[in-house]
């Protein structure tokens, strides 16, 4: 038996391939999951980009045939499900489904602890240092988030409406940073890469909220798709930046990280009050914040606002909060009358990788979403 795992070059992702190894014994304590399906976005190319700043590169190392680490080499990181196959852990039983975040492979080996009814953590000593939210996998059985016929839509979604919940709990918990001290001005919340589907969850989680307004930044292809939305109080292209009033007050989502596009919003809008980093859509445009006016962007870190919430709050209250939003928003997306999202299966090396290209190229229809196995 042996495990696939599609890989990139950390310092030139457009080259990949994949690797297959010899599947180990498992030792005693350990899992064997085969990875079902996991979907591809632009969240993911996110983690390449911020692979080694953010340490997701270290979730699952890259390992040459010789057993060495490939430093050179990289495995993204994705969301989706498996079904455990192979059990050495008396209470994980063969069969038992999971979700949660996986190689781009066939298979993970898994050490099960602090296991609960609803969920374990991988407690695998190269992840004993990276943020717990990531090394926990949910048990479908117990899950509220759970059904079997929006599994899709939880791979491609979940996960980012998770963390465009938390982008816009964040901003209302901080008061705007002073954008909203006026109530005849309300602020304007300017999201780049509207289209994205980050960017959507969040602008679908701002509508609900009184006293801003929502705005799209997008290429001039997609500003239909994004008015179709309904949730942007108005969508412009790149180049209507201007169109926006260089006074009013102004906080900045960036989901493109193209540098050029921050410099010039942080150039055009003179009261902004806060701009903040989410991902890398624009790959080939990502760049820091030197030389910009007005606020330093601050990169958004959603497991900092989730442990804070959880403290505040408890950790079932904010599972409660969360699902019940994540239902209204499944109700939107999944709306068979009225489609979204297209999704479109991918198996196999040669259509993983031409599905990688195209999302790493932003060349992606918004309306697709893609489900992937090996």
């Amino acid at each position: 038996m042996s495990t696939q795992t599609f890989v990139v070059r950390k310092d030139r992702l457009q080259s990949s391939e994949l690797r297959s190894l010899p599947a180990a014994p498992l030792a005693e304590g350990q899992v064997r999951v085969h990875i079902d399906s996991f979907a591809l976005t632009s969240n993911n190319i996110t983690y390449a980009a911020f692979g080694e700043a953010m340490n997701y590169w270290r979730f699952f190392p890259v390992v040459g045939a010789d057993g060495a680490a490939d430093a050179a080499w990289g495995c993204i990181p994705v969301w989706g499900f498996g079904t455990v196959t192979e059990s050495r852990h008396p209470d994980i039983a063969v069969g038992e489904r999971l979700y949660g975040y996986f190689p781009m492979g066939s298979s993970v080996d898994l050490t099960p602890a602090r296991i609960s009814p609803l969920s374990f953590s991988d407690s695998a000593p190269h992840r004993a240092e990276l943020h717990p939210v990531y090394n926990q996998y949910t048990r479908c059985g117990a899950d509220p988030f759970y059904t079997a016929e929006s599994e899709d839509l939880q791979s491609l979604l979940r996960p980012l409406f998770t963390t465009s919940w938390l982008i816009d709990d964040f901003l209302a918990d901080n008061d705007y940073f002073g954008a909203a001290a006026d109530p005849a001005r309300p602020p304007l919340m300017l999201l780049s890469s509207a289209s994205s589907k980050t960017a959507y969850g969040t602008a679908f989680q701002m509508a609900r909220r009184s006293g801003i307004e929502v705005v799209g930044l997008t290429s001039a292809r997609n500003i239909a798709f994004c008015e179709s939305l309904g949730c942007y109080s108005r969508v412009l292209s790149y180049e209507q930046l201007g169109e926006i009033a260089t006074g009013a007050p102004a906080i900045y989502v960036d989901f493109a990280g193209n540098a050029a596009l921050r410099k010039a919003v942080h150039a055009h809008c003179a009261a902004l009050a806060y701009s903040s980093s989410i991902g890398g859509t624009h790959v080939a445009e990502l760049g820091g914040g030197r030389d910009l006016a007005g606020p330093k962007p601050v990169l958004f870190f959603a497991p900092a606002q989730i442990k804070k919430r959880s403290g505040e709050w408890g950790p079932q209250v904010l599972g409660q909060r969360l699902v019940e939003a994540w239902q209204q928003f499944l109700a939107t997306v999944g709306d068979k009358q009225r489609p979204w999202l297209q999704v479109q299966r991918h198996q196999g090396e040669a259509a993983v990788a031409a599905a990688y290209r195209d999302v790493l190229a932003g060349q992606g229809d918004p309306r697709t979403g893609h489900i992937l196995s090996l």
